[in-house]
Parts: C-alpha cells; sequence; structure tokens
C-alpha cells in the first residue's frame, strides 16, 4: 500500500513525518515556506491517518516511508518528524543511514523508550474515554496535553479535527495492529540532527530530546521556552526559521 502523500518544490528533498496526534495537514504552515526555500517537499499520512486507510496487517511505518520515497525515486532526503514522526525517523535514519542526509526531531519519541507514570496514566485516560465511546472528550484531551499556551484557536481546532478523525478512522477498522518496533542501532546514525524540545511538554519528551546528543554522533538539542508538545502548530514561522536555518548549516541547501 502506498501512503497518501504530496509531493511539491524543487530542490534538496526535505520529507515531514506527523506526530500521533494530527496528520500531514499538520504541516500546512510550513509547507510554502519550505517551498519558496528551495526544497522538494514530501508528507505522507502514515497508516491510520488522514487519507491513509488503517493498518491491516502487521507492518512498519519506517519501511512505508522507504517504500514511498523509492517510488518516487528518492535516494537520500533530510527528514523532520514530530514525536512519533521523530520516532520514525529514527528508524529510518538508523537502519538506512546513507538515505538520510539531516534530521530535525521535534518533541521526538524514541524507540524502546520506557514511558513514565504520568505518560502511562495519560494513555489509560485515553483508552478509558474511547471504550466509553467518548471520542469528543477523548480528542479534547488529546488537545489539552498536546498544545502549549501559545497555541491559538486555530491550532487547537487543527489538532481537533485531526485527532478526531485519527480515531475514527483507527476505530473503522476490522482489526487494530500495532506498528512493528525494529530493533535499531542509534550510533549507526552519523547524519546531523537538531533536537527540539519544548519547555511546557511532558518531562518524557524533554528528556528524550536532552539525552539525543548523547546518543547519537552528531546531535544538539535546543529547549523552546514557550513550547509545547507540537511547536510547529503554536508558533508556525518560529519553527520553520529554525527548520530553515539548521538545513542551510549542516543539510541539503535549496
Amino acid at each position: 500500500m502506498t501512503l497518501s502523500h504530496d509531493v511539491a518544490g524543487d530542490g534538496p528533498v526535505l520529507v515531514l513525518l506527523h506526530s500521533g496526534v494530527c496528520d500531514r495537514r499538520m504541516w500546512d504552515a510550513q509547507w510554502p515556506a519550505l517551498i519558496d526555500a528551495g526544497y522538494r517537499l514530501v508528507r505522507c499520512d502514515l497508516r491510520g491517518f488522514g487519507e491513509t486507510p488503517a493498518q491491516d496487517r502487521p507492518h512498519s511505518d519506517a519501511e512505508d516511508v522507504l517504500a514511498l520515497l523509492n517510488s518516487l525515486g528518492i535516494a537520500q532526503a533530510a527528514l523532520v518528524g514530530s514525536s512519533y514522526g521523530g520516532q520514525v525517523a529514527l528508524e529510518i535514519a538508523a537502519r538506512w543511514p546513507d538515505r538520510t542526509s539531516a534530521m530535525a526531531l521535534i518533541c521526538s519519541a524514541l524507540p524502546g523508550h520506557e514511558p513514565s507514570a504520568e505518560l502511562s496514566a495519560l494513555g489509560e485516560r485515553e483508552e478509558a474515554l474511547i471504550e466509553a465511546g467518548d471520542i469528543p472528550g477523548a480528542t479534547e484531551l488529546m488537545v489539552e496535553t498536546w498544545l502549549g499556551p501559545d497555541a491559538d484557536e486555530t491550532a487547537r481546532e487543527a489538532v481537533r479535527k485531526m485527532q478526531r478523525h485519527a480515531f475514527e478512522l483507527q476505530l473503522a477498522a476490522a482489526e487494530e495492529f500495532e506498528p512493528i518496533e525494529a530493533e535499531i542501532d542509534l550510533a549507526a546514525i552519523q547524519t546531523p540532527c537538531l533536537a527540539l524540545s519544548g519547555a511546557h511538554d511532558l518531562a518524557d519528551f524533554r528528556q528524550i530530546a536532552a539525552r539525543l546528543p548523547h546518543l547519537l554522533a552528531n546531535a544538539d538539542h535546543v529547549e523552546l521556552p514557550w513550547a509545547g508538545h507540537l511547536p510547529s502548530l503554536e508558533r508556525p514561522s518560529a519553527v520553520t526559521d529554525l527548520l530553515i536555518g539548521f538545513l542551510k548549516e549542516t543539510g541539503p541547501v535549496g
């Protein structure tokens, strides 16, 4: 199955990978600015998000993304991943190092991370609401948890719409399959990496971002004092500027 996706622009390739509460529409604000900066952009919906059907068999999100790049004839790309999309980016960079030129990880998850009591409790609350049939309640829980204080109503409504759609898409599936997580060696990642975290995010993701310079050969960590978990939606232009600056310094130049 080919992931639903968009491709636009000319220049070095930049792949945008969405978070687990959003879909590829989360990059709407960055899309025109990154094209204008001289990049060929690819954004996709992972299985069970946006316009891609829910997973109907065991699968690997990283392998799905790689298959999409192969179908587009893309040999190498810079990766930008938000939250779960950052985890997918890390897996791609570790398993196929020659396919990745640079990585920007925004409040990234990490393969094998043991969730804190706070994060586990959040998952239990979400599951309880879904099992009770309270999809609006589960959606609002995600909106309130993952957006920081700078998020305006436009950002909140965007996350609300994307998360609600993901819940409905995944609940409509005949059977639920979790993505396969491959064993990866982070030491294989040599590409430059920018790890962003938000001061208002859950501790898990702040700690992951702070650890990445110790786990990867060439990573820098920057904490955004104003941000929650989805800074690219909270202050879109600020994150766009950070991405362009990082890519001009260390990645493919548009």
